[in-house]
């Protein structure tokens, strides 16, 4: 399974899970993760992140980090119109800048269906409609798994201890 991490997994993982300065053994586990193909970024959730500032910034603009966690696979633009109709329907301007990147995530999560969990710390709210659509709700309409960053760690064991 490869898990695909929205970028407020990482933000929201730095700010109130694992700091980067208090946890860096769980930041280095991720970078492993990244490193033998169980996580993955993609450029567009990445570059959502790293036009902020802070210790995840910094962390994630490593080379080392950057080579370990970018999904490197461009996207079919097909895919990505068809993610935000089915999912989201026609969007205005308003809304294309209120989904922002999610249709990107989404649909890197549905090129090899059942091989892909998204990560994200939204929480599903089934009840809103399109351009406020949650990305838990988004993926379960194309039968995509959604997870948060809790359910990835558990499903690939990281511990203090961990070793490469």
């Amino acid at each position: 399974m490869l898990y695909l991490l929205d970028a407020d997994t990482l933000i929201t993982g730095d700010r109130r899970a694992y700091p980067v300065k208090r946890f860096p053994v769980f930041w280095e586990w991720l970078r492993h993760q990244g490193t033998i193909g169980n996580v993955k970024v993609p450029l567009e959730q990445y570059e959502e992140v790293t036009s902020g500032r802070g210790d995840i910034v910094d962390w994630l603009c490593t080379e080392e980090s950057k080579a370990a966690l970018i999904l490197n696979e461009e996207l079919d633009p097909g895919l990505v119109a068809d993610t935000i109709m089915g999912g989201y329907g026609a969007l205005d301007e308003n809304g294309v800048e209120l989904v922002g990147r999610d249709p990107f995530l989404i649909s890197y999560g549905r090129v090899e269906p059942g091989q892909r969990t998204v990560v994200s710390f939204e929480v599903s709210k089934p009840s809103k409609q399109g351009a406020n659509r949650k990305v838990p709700d988004v993926c379960r309409g194309f039968g995509v798994p959604c997870c948060s960053l809790f359910d990835m760690i558990e499903a690939l064991d990281f511990t203090t201890d961990w070793r490469p």
